[in-house]
């Protein structure tokens, strides 16, 4: 299947393929089925149109397109589990989500909604969670994020009734951001010769300001914004592993954007997402096969991608073939470990690696409580805690520390309360609640226990890490002390976690370092799906943008490039034909 083959005449999405959730699926084994079907040759469907690489949202976003459009689709996961970061474990009685903690703009007929939705069927019931959805702490305040198109504004400016001018002028780039945003998408499907004269000849500038604030520092335009250090902190308090000072504006005005309507989960955990993708590969004679490790891509006598190897044992391999292979393991693993020597050293994919570093890790602490939501006290809302309000000297600082000092600097965090957020999970799991908190993490902290096997690394290892879970987990009670003896469970995952069950190659949580330098407009068009290697493709992160929504667009951008089709115009003709239906109803 080559791209010219593979055009299609029409839209791969249609309405009359959603239908409304049915109950959640509880059952273990049923869910087992779909989620964890091992690999073996003969599960291998015959005449495969596309091999995808990982079973993250990336990879799961393309195969469901293609499935969609007519697809013979085989995806394979290294991990015994689909879903990537969306996959979840259950200890002590407890479950507990990897990656996906809430997503933004679910609301009916919002384009990520209509997105995720023709991804599943509509088989995802998104619940919204309660207001004020996020509290971050700066020191000793506090300040509320709060849904709604207005309600969202007047929060802030009650917080800042000094700083409505800065609050104006900051939502007013964000909607810029949000509304230019298919300009930048678009450099990445136009002919790569294009983009690269529209941008060295500076012509993208007049096209639109959204290319300026691609690779414009946040910090800088905040402080042009406002003297407010408190302000500055709130409109960059997502964290993602890079300073404000060395990140893009656009992004993180991308995000703020993302849950000015508020934050929804979806109900049954982040598990069900996959639960939902895998049956419509299937449908469409694909599989979805895990504990299947690719070793090396296969390739032509052209240099053209033709397969996959599968390691099947440490002395064995099984070869599986196709047209298209499309890579959702990140571009260092696809690139550096895939890929074989003679086309790695080629010019133009040193090139690509030279453009980007490894984002930095991330360190996890799953914490089981004993009571129900109601008993606990707990809310579905999320907590950013950070020791004081200069985010830049913070991360500066932490991200500088040598290992021995780590564990008496953990002066941010992320706190979330998964069963809260989810209306099944007492039904799941009667009498429990569990915490997951949420740090950056250097990798080369734990690189020394690197070489030992996971859960069986020494005791020195889980004891560094258990005392920075501890350490963590103090400051969380000490905001929560309802919690204290609650507490009957409690691991934690360093960045050898993430390498182990993601197969990220540093435990790198956000793929590609999102940077300043990641989001240049020359970077962001020579980083796309379709890539030197005729017939292999990118998928999933590093494609578009991080995070679990990030992460779908890079699918859908995949999926565009391997279908000769823009399939966004396909989506905002749906979206808007949704729209007219629902004023209609209305009226």
């Amino acid at each position: 299947m080559n791209v010219d083959s593979a055009r299609i005449e029409r839209s791969p999405f249609s309405q009359a393929t959603v239908s409304s959730p049915k109950p959640v699926v509880t059952d273990y084994e049923a869910r087992k089925k779909v989620l964890q079907k091992g690999f073996s040759p003969e599960a291998v469907p015959p005449n495969l149109d596309a091999i995808v690489i990982g079973s993250g949202l990336g990879g799961l976003s393309v195969a469901v397109v293609l499935a969609k459009a007519g697809k013979w689709v085989l995806v394979l996961e290294q991990h015994s589990k689909a879903g990537g970061c969306c996959h979840t474990f259950q200890e002590k009685g407890f479950e507990f989500d990897t990656g996906l903690h809430y997503v933004g703009q679910m609301h009916k007929t919002g384009m990520t909604r209509v997105i995720m939705d023709q991804l599943t069927d509509g088989q995802l019931d998104w619940v919204k969670l309660e207001d004020p959805y996020d509290f971050i702490t700066l020191g000793d305040k506090e300040y509320q994020m709060v849904s709604g198109k207005k309600a969202f504004v007047e929060q802030l400016e009650r917080q800042f009734p000094e700083e409505k001018e800065a609050i104006k002028e900051y939502m007013r780039l964000s909607k810029l951001v949000v509304r230019h945003t298919p300009l930048v998408a678009i450099l990445k499907m136009i002919p790569f010769w294009l983009s690269t004269f529209l941008i060295r000849r500076g012509i993208v500038h007049w096209i639109s300001p959204v290319f300026r604030l691609l690779h414009t520092s946040h910090s800088k335009i905040t402080e042009q914004l406002t003297t407010n250090q408190d302000l500055r902190a709130v409109f960059g308090y997502l964290f993602y592993g890079v300073t404000p000072k060395n990140s893009s504006f656009y992004v993180n005005a991308l995000m703020i954007h993302h849950y000015k309507r508020g934050a929804w989960y979806p109900r049954g955990g982040a598990s069900e997402i996959p639960f939902h993708m895998i049956p419509i590969i299937e449908r469409s004679g694909g599989a979805l096969l895990t504990r299947a490790r690719v070793s090396q891509i296969l390739v032509s006598e052209t240099g053209a991608a033709i397969g996959v190897s599968v390691q099947k044992g440490p002395n064995s391999a099984v070869k599986i073939y196709a047209p298209v292979v499309i890579s959702d393991a990140g571009i260092f693993n696809t690139f550096e470990k895939m890929v074989p020597p003679h086309i790695r050293s080629k010019p133009e994919i040193q090139t690509i690696l030279n453009l980007v570093q490894h984002s930095m890790g991330c360190f996890l602490v799953f914490v089981g409580l004993r009571g129900t939501k109601e008993e606990l006290g707990l809310k579905s809302s999320s907590y950013w805690i950070y020791k004081h309000n200069n985010l830049d000297s913070m991360m500066a600082k932490y991200a500088a520390l040598p290992r021995e000092e780590v564990i008496n600097n953990l002066d941010m965090m992320f706190v979330t309360f998964p069963s809260a957020k989810d209306p099944t999970y007492q039904q799941r799991h009667p009498g429990h609640s569990c915490m997951t908190i949420f740090t950056m993490a250097r990798y080369d902290w734990f690189e020394g226990w690197s070489g030992g096997r996971a859960r069986n690394r020494g005791a020195d290892y889980d004891a560094f890490k258990m005392e920075i879970a501890h350490q963590l987990l103090e400051v969380v009670l000490a905001k929560f002390p309802q919690l204290r003896d609650k507490v009957d469970y409690m691991e934690a995952a360093s960045p050898l976690s993430h390498q182990y069950y993601l197969a990220t190659p540093l435990g790198d949580t956000f793929g590609t370092d999102p940077d300043l330098r990641r989001f240049d407009p020359l970077v962001m068009a020579t980083i796309r799906a379709k890539t030197p290697i005729p017939n292999l493709y990118l998928t999933g992160q590093d494609v578009f943008s991080f995070g679990v929504i990030g992460a779908v667009h890079g699918g859908l951008i995949c999926a565009s490039a391997v279908l000769g089709r823009i399939l966004y115009l396909d989506l905002a003709l749906l979206k808007k034909k949704l729209k007219t239906e629902g004023h209609k109803k209305e009226t």
